[in-house]
């Protein structure tokens, strides 16, 4: 909005005004160019200009390198002198080539109107009644074959752009009665194996509860982490040297070749699992395929969340499933006989008292020190020697009738260990989260039976390769949505879990739908204010929605760009590509339709709507060349570096906008063709639309009311017309036809 904003104030304000300096300075260049080809022969001006553009090179590289002329300390100061000698050696550069050039030979003036090639192909559209139709039939036709081809051979969809890994989180998990040391133990194991792995800059370690959810969406880690190690890849500029420095091939630095060789070394640690999570750049949960199990029947809630595990096993292309199940474990349950206790004169609170001598201690008061914010319990406990449920048994508690023995009063038993009560809208739940294994493809036969899934390149090449082609088959890429559009029909069609346990997807499969209503909200929203600022401008509906045409063809062009990049379609940059579009590619269409209703005033239609064709043609070329010439680095994902020198291909930042620039390049371009086609289509249908009805209500009226109406002849005079040859008609209102034509007086040479 502000850089259109501002392009608008540039192109009203600013260009006329430096338009009228520059051409100013343009004649005084001139005049310098009219001295140099009057004072010197051609050779000697010819000779200047590779003296002029060697002293703008070498200005230039003053700019960028200031320690050429003014040694190491000139800094800003030798930058600033080097652009002055560039803007000068620009401007002799202009003088030499205006003293150079030669003139072309005056063209003879023609008469009459010629028309372009593009013109010729314009009337022939529009020329008749039947190609418009043709043409609008055969652009409809190409819209919903792009549309149907990408459905069935798309490579899915995504949340947001798969990127490198350039940090990830490992998750050490174990499970068992560890103490701190045994934990840091196994830390430490983990943190040498990752930090002697090639490609591994540095690692922050962390054992036992704490660390750092930098990565994970807000979610909570595993369960049964027993501590977790934040590390970072080496970064993409520095790879060069890392590699040649410990003798690597830079490929191996790759990040997410790094985690892979990483995680293959780590499932041969004994005794614990690892996970090994990338730094999500976008809005993404931990882990995307996230299930969530509801109800407040324990049973069947537990029951329902192992068949859900049971299934995520099973399920190809799923890796590091976890749920939130309470880990296995005891916890002691202590029941106090309140009738016993009140026979011999005592209550819970004091048979309680007493039972946290042994555990946490008896909260005396709170005191602050000096060191602290927050105050600090005063508790009494037994010895740490003595702090054992077995103590429990020799312990005794006053009473009125005496001493009586704690174990009296109170039964203890083993339960099974409840770690944690979760809620949602006062509703329990279980979680069953995975991650989706990268680089894998699913082969579907012709019924759209699954028959495997393999990686992607093994599909390509090998005996995979080649069952495909004898079989048929279909390659379609396993992603995140695809995974849980498969584990949504089996839920549907089988309805494994109890009665009574509902479920829903959240997580990243949340988060995009809840993106995707917001896309799709504001999409209609630009359409209908785009619409009604048309309506008001053209005061046509039939022009209004003929403008907006191009944003369907637009998005035909970023379908197009999808299947020609190989590209998943992203929620977020896709979708805010198509937005984008929605704003450009009408630009295109207001011009024309603009151009015709000015030409349409003083001349006849379809004339009008080929002399609008040519008119704007350029312009529209133009912008549209421009803007995909501007978005092509993008899209192909190079990072040129203008200081140091050189260039970069599909740098973990570059790949973050290629879906975005992938959009706007192939939507701009398909719907500048199109619409260059399909807009004095549609113009001149209805330009035909409105003679073959106006034809027909003639002939219709000359039918029903006789020969001699008005209606007949007029319409015999329509038709006499078209069949005359003359080129030209007089037609004389001030004589009577009945009157005799008299002859003309001929002229004496004095007259």
């Amino acid at each position: 909005i502000f850089v259109l904003s501002a392009s608008l104030i540039v192109a009203l304000i600013y260009l006329p005004v430096v338009g009228g300096i520059s051409g100013r300075l343009s004649r005084i260049l001139e005049r310098l160019s009219a001295a140099l080809v009057r004072s010197f022969p051609w050779p000697v001006r010819a000779a200047l200009i590779p003296l002029v553009f060697c002293l703008m090179f070498l200005a230039a590289l003053q700019v960028l390198n200031p320690s050429i002329l003014g040694g190491p300390d000139a800094g800003i100061l030798g930058s600033a002198i080097g652009a002055i000698l560039f803007v000068g050696a620009a401007t002799l550069s202009s003088v030499a080539l205006g003293a150079v050039r030669f003139e072309r030979r005056r063209r003879r003036v023609e008469v009459g109107r010629r028309r372009t090639p593009f013109g010729l192909l314009i009337a022939f559209i529009a020329g008749n009644p039947v190609m418009p139709v043709v043409t609008v039939g055969t652009v409809i036709f190409f819209v919903i074959s792009i549309f149907t081809y990408f459905g069935a051979n798309n490579r899915g969809v995504e949340f947001f752009v798969d990127t490198e890994a350039e940090q990830a989180i490992i998750y050490v998990r174990a499970r068992g009665n560890l103490s701190l040391a045994e934990k840091d133990a196994l830390v430490r194991e983990v943190e040498a194996i990752t930090l002697a792995t090639p490609g591994v800059q540095n690692a922050f370690a962390f054992a036992g509860a704490g660390g750092l959810n930098a990565n994970t969406g807000g979610a909570r880690g595993p369960i049964d982490a027993i501590g977790q190690i934040q590390i970072e890849i080496v970064a993409w500029e520095d790879r060069s040297t890392y590699a040649k420095a410990h003798g690597v091939e830079i490929d191996e630095l790759n990040g997410n070749s790094v985690l892979e060789n990483l995680q293959a070394q780590l499932n041969e640690v004994p005794g614990i699992k690892v996970e090994v999570l990338t730094l999500e750049r976008g809005p993404e949960s931990a882990k995307p395929v996230h299930l969530r199990l509801k109800t407040n029947d324990w049973d069947r809630l537990t029951e329902a969340t192992l068949t859900a595990r049971d299934r995520f096993d099973s399920t190809p292309g799923l890796v590091d499933i976890e749920d939130n199940l309470p880990l296995p474990g005891i916890d002691w349950q202590i029941d106090v006989d309140v009738e016993r206790a009140g026979k011999y004169g005592t209550n819970v609170a004091t048979i309680g008292g007493t039972i946290q001598l042994v555990t946490r201690g008896v909260l005396l008061d709170t005191m602050r020190v000096d060191s602290s914010d927050e105050e600090v319990d005063i508790r009494v406990r037994l010895p740490e020697d003595e702090r054992f449920l077995s103590t429990l048994d020799s312990l005794k508690i006053r009473t009125r009738e005496g001493l009586v023995p704690l174990s009296n009063l109170i039964t203890r038993k083993p339960v099974s260990q409840l770690a944690q009560i979760t809620r949602t809208d006062q509703t329990r739940f279980f979680d069953v989260k995975a991650d989706v294994e990268s680089e894998l493809v699913k082969l579907v036969d012709s019924e759209g039976a699954v028959v495997e899934i393999v990686r992607a390149a093994d599909a390509q090449n090998g005996a995979w390769a080649s069952r495909i082609a004898e079989e048929g088959l279909e390659s379609v890429a396993v992603t995140a949505t695809e995974r849980i559009e498969t584990l949504t029909k089996w839920i549907e069609e089988e309805r494994p879990f109890p009665d009574g346990v509902e479920w829903e997807w959240t997580g990243d499969a949340a988060d995009q739908a809840e993106s995707q209503a917001f896309l799709q909200t504001g999409f209609m929203a630009a359409l209908g204010l785009m619409f009604i600022i048309l309506l008001a401008q053209f005061n046509s509906f039939y022009n209004a929605i003929l403008v907006l045409l191009a944003v369907v063809l637009s998005t035909t062009g970023v379908l197009i760009g999808m299947l020609v990049m190989q590209q998943p379609f992203s929620i977020i940059m896709t979708g805010t590509g198509i937005v984008a579009l929605a704003g450009i590619v009408v630009n295109n269409n207001i011009v024309l339709i603009d151009t015709y209703q000015e030409y349409s005033r003083y001349m006849p239609r379809v004339e009008a709507i080929i002399r609008t064709a040519e008119a704007r043609l350029r312009p529209v070329l133009l912008t549209t060349i421009t803007t995909m010439a501007g978005l092509t680095p993008m899209m192909l994902g190079i990072s040129l570096d203008f200081f140091g020198g050189g260039y970069s291909l599909n740098a973990p930042t570059a790949l973050w906008w290629k879906p975005l620039a992938t959009a706007v390049v192939f939507g701009l371009g398909t719907a500048t063709i199109l619409t260059l086609v399909l807009t004095p289509s549609m113009l001149a249908l209805r330009v035909w639309s409105w003679i073959i009805l106006a034809n027909a209500l003639s002939a219709l009226g000359a039918l029903s009311r006789g020969a001699r109406s008005r209606s007949a002849r007029d319409w015999a005079l329509q038709r006499a017309a078209r069949k005359a040859k003359g080129t030209e008609l007089v037609w004389d209102t001030d004589t009577d036809p009945a009157e005799p034509v008299l002859p003309l007086r001929e002229l004496r040479a004095a007259e």
